[in-house]
């Protein structure tokens, strides 16, 4: 019996790894995809704000996301050959969703937080929040290499 297989990009890198829901792990994580990227070859500029985000996401997800006795989940998948690198951070709590402040909004009304999401929005190419069943969910960033191509 034949059967086709779906096509994976062998190319592709994916790096997954849990983390404490705590600031040492969400620092952590900031280290370790920094790490990773280098070691997988990516630029020096997609490195730079790929940590940036993940540092974000990560410290939101320990924030916002957190739910006594669970981690929260850092996962890279990177495409040299498109220079695309996705970024995912899962947390235990799906019923609070991110939601970044107006791009109007009074700097007095970000006083204490609120420009986390701003900065992930104008570092990254794409980013969403998703449902991760039974009862979580994950913050997608996407990222685009901004190097010229030859």
């Amino acid at each position: 019996m034949n059967h086709a297989l779906p096509q994976v990009d062998l190319l592709s890198r994916t790096f997954t790894q849990l983390l404490s829901s705590t600031r040492r792990g969400a620092r952590l994580a900031r280290l370790l995809a920094g790490t990773e990227l280098r070691t997988w070859g990516a630029t020096h500029d997609l490195t730079e704000r790929a940590e940036l985000v993940v540092a974000e996401l990560a410290a939101n997800s320990v924030l916002h996301g957190l739910v006594p006795g669970r981690c929260f989940r850092l996962t890279l998948v990177f495409d040299p050959a498109a220079g695309r690198l996705r970024v995912e951070v899962t947390d235990a709590r799906g019923e609070v969703y991110p939601q970044p402040p107006p791009a109007d909004a009074e700097p007095e009304a970000l006083h204490s937080g609120g420009r986390g999401l701003l900065l992930v929005a104008a570092l990254t190419d794409h980013w969403d929040c998703v449902p991760h069943p039974p009862c979580g969910k994950t913050v997608r960033a996407e990222l685009l290499d901004t190097r010229p191509r030859a």
